[in-house]
């Protein structure tokens, strides 16, 4: 929990607002053929000229935050896509023009993993060492060597009735100043 938050928190500290974020949600993208929806269609297919989802976002936003919402259920090749991206900061859109992705912070959440990451939240040596097998199953190794895990550990109780409560607050803020209305405890 918490991952899409960081993800926000990041675009609004590091270029300015969460308008800064692109999200993609990879569920939309477990077939093979899909890969032209995020780079644009080649020439001599139908979509050629109209961009892709993904590289129209960068393009148009060279400076952002791209988060990848989901990637296990994405295609295979799907993903292999990526590892252009992510080793030389660039990729090919479906016209074959370098796209410049350096100035791109990529986010990938996944829910590979997560019963480890439960079995060993006490001790995140441990966590790291048992987890890579599980990422190495789904992602190819020169992909997965590009990445930089970040388990994210259950929220507590306590930790979930501190941001319910900062959410609360922020909407008593708005709720004051624009309606005269506010939240009762």
């Amino acid at each position: 929990m918490g991952k899409t938050e960081t993800v926000l928190q990041l675009a609004e500290l590091l270029y300015g607002g969460r308008q800064y974020l692109t999200t993609i949600n990879m569920s939309e993208f477990q077939e093979k053929h899909t890969v032209s929806r995020l780079i644009g269609s080649p020439p001599g297919y139908v979509g050629y000229g109209e961009g892709g989802v993904l590289t129209e976002a960068i393009r148009q936003k060279p400076y952002s935050v791209v988060l990848l919402d989901e990637v296990e259920k994405a295609h295979p090749d799907v993903l292999n896509l990526f590892y252009q991206a992510f080793d030389k900061g660039e990729m090919a859109d479906g016209e074959g023009r370098l796209i410049d992705c350096k100035n791109i912070v990529f986010f990938l959440t996944s829910n590979l993993g997560y019963q480890v990451i439960v079995d060993h939240a006490d001790d995140p040596e441990t966590m790291q060492e048992a987890l890579y097998p599980v990422l190495a199953d789904f992602f190819k190794p020169a992909l997965l060597a590009r990445m930089e895990v970040v388990p994210y550990l259950p929220l507590s109780k306590e930790t979930l009735a501190v941001i319910i409560a900062g959410k609360l607050a922020r909407l008593d803020n708005v709720l004051r100043t624009r309606f005269g209305a506010e939240v009762m405890n």
